[in-house]
């Protein structure tokens, strides 16, 4: 790789942006390296309290000056030795080679040296009227000296490397080099290698002139300052379009094999399995390469850095599938409950900051202290939530596997890379150079800055919607051939997104007709996804992992859940396009707080909204008919089917079985055993959330509450079994009927993947919700959030009375606890 196209790429990446923006240039061999100053990560909010854009520039630039001459000093500390000796009759270099290799960095010290110590006081002793510009047009005049270093570089580089493998003592002072830290930094040094060091000086070139770029947009036209800067910006760039000007067009270094530019297509946080183990990492999609990066752990003030993990051409890259010589490697799935009680505590934190804010107490300090626990926790889950695997493959070498959290994603980044391998891709291989300046790089191209999880977001961001999406699936157009149909919806929560709902497969159509209306719960949720599939029937087709979708996706599309739109009573209707394919849908949104409000019901005839007590009677039973039916059904053919309870039947469907029990009608059996079994789930739980009080009653709710946050556990067991025979006898025999048949659901968690606190979670805040007194009188906080911590205590209530050994009334009735309470 020639010095001048090194030196060609960064001026052309980083031409005309803001230096202070985005990443640094850095070698990734140096973690010591910084551009922004504690005072610059402040700056988006102190703007506003008037503190100036150019001091910052100019104190940012100052910082990085620092570390750019503690590097040349860390390279001139071994070059007087290494000097000295070349006379001696044990030379470990010879002169030669030592004026080789450190070629004007005794100068570009000096330069830059006096430069630092010129602009420090007038940083120090800020006068926004001061003039700085005759400084940096005085460093743009001694540019002149990169030139001959650059001529140099290759040769030094070369050199160092030959001198390395020939003589050990040099090896072990070029790999081992001391960069002193910042004045105010707590690090003392750090280990840097020559190689590393001398890229430092082509890496620099280019920053007075972003810098001076930065400095004249913040500049006043009629500042004694903007003449200089200018002056200063004109000599950098004649001198890099000098130089430029010398280059050979094979830019090997920054271009692809054909000559193209390199460009970032994509880019992303993506969880890999790397030696059994979930890493995050950030995945870089260029024009024909894909880098595999890991995000070097900083000190605080320090600019984030890149490590590259690995990289595949794409001429190179394929998408493995599984077959029967394949070797699978074991996705750890961690159990359920883990994932579910992280959940809680993100939402116990979230709850606290909010307290914390309100109540104006602690400062920031507290405030940030819990910021840093809750970017803990959502972290973790981060990592460990994704399960559905992404198999790519190096032709030439080993294959890569990732997890990620929806098929919506997965299929983004197969499109995307197979998009440009229609190109005609040349394989490339990059030098350990080459590949440092475009890992580099990746800090400033990079679209992704930050981790997807809340706490990275500001305060003024949406925290997404919390309640329940009405969405109903009209049809879709733009199909070539006839298909079995069907479509998908996921949204958002925690970072990742989940699957909430199916349509029923339209059969051998071009346009199918679903009109399936379905009620998906959210939890802060900020967009809403479909994808429409084409169903695979062919049972030869079917993939060995139980986590990869066979069926092939025919378009995809997602769009924003903004407030405004879906909150209003009626129904908003919407088109999503993907790929040619029409689909149309509408939605409607209720907030958490609405639906947890229940209606009270004068109604005598019927089931839905009737009194537990009422309905029993009647039917003369001791369950009412439509829980039992309903729990036969599931039992019967749905307790295999994965989601039961958590995936949304069609609300059509589900108001159909409504009617049909509330008129009793002849037909619920013949109903029944036709409906998807998905609406017959829903219908129950629409049941126990319409019923006029909720099973556990509203007069219990508050002992509920409380003894499921005692701490002994003999206490907390006999106040959970006082409180069930405080119930009513048809709410508490219908109770038990429902908890060992989610018991049973639980035991083929395996297959359907529910797990008891999957099912604790659906039902819980259903079976136990504050009454409308307990509201007024505030002994209940309905936060917006579905995991706030009063919908958290609920599902342990029901996760409590799940987890126990079998339950008998008549044992329950029979038994005499020494406990007392007033419930």
């Amino acid at each position: 790789m020639e010095e001048e196209e090194v030196l060609c790429y960064l001026d052309k990446v980083l031409e005309n942006e803001d230096v202070f923006e985005c990443g640094d240039m850095e070698s990734p061999l140096t973690p010591g390296c910084m551009l922004m100053t504690p005072v610059h990560r402040q700056f988006r909010g102190d703007i506003e309290k008037g503190l100036e854009m150019k001091k910052l520039v100019l104190s940012g630039f100052l910082a990085s000056e620092e570390i750019y001459i503690n590097q040349l000093e860390a390279l001139l500390l071994p070059m007087r030795p290494l000097k000295a000796t070349a006379t001696t009759s044990q030379p470990v270099l010879t002169i030669q080679q030592v004026e080789t290799i450190f070629y004007k960095i005794q100068d570009i010290f000096e330069i830059h040296k006096e430069f630092y110590d010129a602009l420090l006081p007038h940083i120090q002793q800020w006068d926004e009227k001061v003039a700085v510009g005759h400084l940096f047009k005085k460093l743009a005049s001694q540019l002149g000296v990169y030139k001959a270093f650059v001529d140099n570089y290759k040769t030094a580089v070369e050199t160092a490397e030959k001198c390395s493998q020939a003589n050990t003592q040099f090896q072990k002072i070029s790999e081992n080099l001391k960069v002193k830290g910042p004045k105010d930094s707590k690090d003392c040094t750090t280990n840097v290698t020559m190689e590393a060091l001398l890229y430092k000086p082509i890496d620099r070139v280019t920053r007075s002139t972003l810098v001076l770029h930065d400095l004249l947009k913040h500049t006043p036209k009629d500042h004694p300052d903007f003449p200089l800067l200018q002056d200063a910006l004109r000599i950098s760039q004649n001198f890099l379009s000098s130089i430029n000007e010398e280059i050979d067009p094979r830019r090997t270094a920054i271009t692809t094999p054909k000559g193209e530019a390199r460009q970032l297509v994509k880019d992303g946080f993506l969880v890999e399995m790397s030696e059994g183990s979930r890493k995050l990492r950030h995945v870089f999609l260029f024009t024909d390469l894909l880098l595999c990066a890991k995000m070097k752990k900083t000190s605080a003030g320090r600019q984030q850095q890149y490590e590259c993990k690995w990289y595949i051409p794409l001429a190179d890259l394929t998408f493995q599938l599984l077959d029967d010589s394949d070797v699978c490697p074991h996705i750890q799935v961690l159990p359920e409950h883990e994932i579910e009680e992280i959940k809680i505590k993100i939402s116990v934190i979230k709850s606290d900051i909010q307290k914390e804010k309100k109540a104006l107490k602690g400062q920031s300090r507290n405030v940030e202290r819990l910021r840093k626990k809750m970017n803990e926790q959502e972290s973790w889950l981060l990592l460990h939530s994704p399960t559905i695997p992404f198999r790519i493959h190096n032709k030439h070498g080993k294959s890569y596997l990732f997890l990620l959290s929806s098929d919506y994603e997965r299929s983004e980044w197969r499109e995307s890379i197979q998009k440009l391998q229609k190109k005609d891709l040349q394989p490339c291989q990059l030098s350990s150079v080459e590949l440092q300046v475009l890992t580099s790089s990746c800090c400033k191209l990079r679209t992704v800055h930050n981790i997807p999880v809340t706490s990275n977001k500001d305060d003024e961001e949406t925290s997404g919607l919390y309640g329940f999406l009405h969405v109903i699936v009209h049809s879709a157009k733009g199909f070539k051939e006839s298909a079995n149909l069907y479509c998908t919806l996921e949204v958002d929560s925690y970072g990742y997104f989940v699957s909430k709902a199916k349509t029923r497969v339209f059969r051998d159509t071009t346009e199918p007709q679903w009109n399936e209306e379905f009620e998906i719960e959210l939890e802060g949720s900020q967009c809403l996804r479909i994808l429409c599939y084409e169903k695979c029937y062919d049972k030869t087709k079917l993939n060995k992992d139980d986590n990869e979708i066979v069926d092939i996706i025919m378009g995809k599309g997602q769009v924003q859940l903004d407030p405004q739109t879906v909150q209003s009573k009626n129904w908003h209707v919407d088109v999503i396009e993907m790929n040619g394919i029409k689909v149309e849908f509408s939605m409607k949104f209720t907030s958490r707080d609405l639906s947890l409000k229940r209606t009270p019901s004068k109604k005598q005839s019927g089931v839905f909204g009737v009194k537990i007590s009422i309905v029993t009677k009647r039917e003369r039973s001791k369950v009412p008919y439509i829980v039992r039916q309903c729990i036969e059904e599931v039992e019967k053919r749905g307790i295999d089917e994965v989601g039961i309870y958590r995936i949304s039947g069609v609300a059509t469907d589900i108001q159909a079985l409504k009617a049909a029990f509330d008129t009793n009608s002849k037909d619920i059996l013949v109903m029944l055993s036709d409906m998807d079994i998905n609406a017959i789930a829903g219908t129950l739980k629409l049941y126990f959330r319409e019923l006029p009080e909720p099973l556990l009653t509203d007069r219990l709710y508050p002992a509920f509450m409380e003894g499921i946050a005692l701490s002994d556990p003999a206490a907390k067991e006999n106040c959970m079994m006082h409180l069930l025979r405080s119930l009513p006898d048809p709410n508490l025999i219908t109770f038990l009927s429902l908890l060992e048949h989610l018991k049973r659901v639980a035991d083929k968690e395996p297959i359907n993947k529910m797990s008891l606190h999957n099912l604790g979670t659906v039902f819980g805040p259903t079976l136990l919700r504050p009454s409308e007194s307990e509201v007024t009188k505030g002994h209940i906080t309905l936060a917006s959030d579905i995991w706030s911590h009063d919908v958290m205590a609920q599902v342990q209530v029901l996760l409590y009375y799940l987890q126990h050994p079998p339950i008998s009334f008549a044992e329950l009735k029979r038994n005499t606890l020494y406990f007392s309470t007033d419930v």
